[in-house]
This record gives structure tokens, C-alpha cells and sequence, in this order.
């Protein structure tokens, strides 16, 4: 194996993920390693996917949505990708502030319940 190609093992623990989500990356073809027998290694093309596949989905945007936008950069280059980025990016912007603003909701929900719930057993 050369230096720069992480083995099934390695990846996982580099990405912190567990074997099924790597296999699962795998199967939905967001990942291709290069196979071995039955070996798998994954170089720096793959790093890099699944470091924005990982990113994509902390910032909760779909594995479709993320499979969409690694294709473009593949099949039209990296200025097709960052355009197509910023609009889906403004839509998922929209949708976390919607998110948020329903988390503010039910903490002061949550928050009032309690206190009251407090005050009685007093």
C-alpha cells in the first residue's frame, strides 16, 4: 500500500465513521476506493469527497443533495460546483433558521413548564 492510501480500517478511523456508513458511502457510489482483491483503499480523491460529504451533512444537507453536487464538479468542473453550491446553501440556510427558530420555541416552552413545574413543589 503507498503512503498516501488509507486502508477500510484507517479511513474509518480517520473520519471517525463507523465500517457500515463507509460501506454505505460505498454503495451509493459517493465513494469509489480502489480495490485490491478484496482489500479497499482510499486516496486523496476519496479523502477529499469524504471530508465534504461529512461537512454536508453537519450542515444537514441530504446524501442526494451532496451526491448531486460532487457529479457536477466531475462532469463540469469547479465553477459549475461552487455556483450550484451557493443556491443550495441559501436554501439550506433558510431551513436551519426555520429549525432554529422552532429549537428557540420549544426551549422557552420547556423552560416555562419547568419553572412552573418547580414553583409547585415549593
Amino acid at each position: 500500500m503507498s503512503d498516501n492510501r488509507l486502508s477500510f480500517k484507517e479511513m474509518c478511523a480517520e473520519f471517525d465513521v463507523t465500517p457500515r456508513t463507509l460501506r454505505y458511502y460505498e454503495y451509493i457510489e459517493l465513494l469509489q476506493p480502489d480495490r485490491e482483491g478484496r482489500s479497499r483503499f482510499y486516496g486523496p480523491r476519496e479523502c477529499a469527497r469524504m471530508t465534504l460529504i461529512l461537512r454536508g451533512r453537519k450542515y444537514g444537507f441530504s446524501l442526494e443533495d451532496i451526491r448531486q453536487w460532487l457529479l457536477i464538479y466531475e462532469h463540469e468542473g469547479n465553477e459549475v460546483q461552487m455556483r450550484a453550491f451557493v443556491d443550495v446553501a441559501d436554501k439550506q440556510i433558510v431551513e436551519l433558521e426555520k429549525q432554529k427558530q422552532q429549537l428557540d420555541e420549544a426551549i422557552d416552552a420547556l423552560t416555562q413548564m419547568r419553572d412552573e413545574t418547580a414553583k409547585s413543589l415549593k
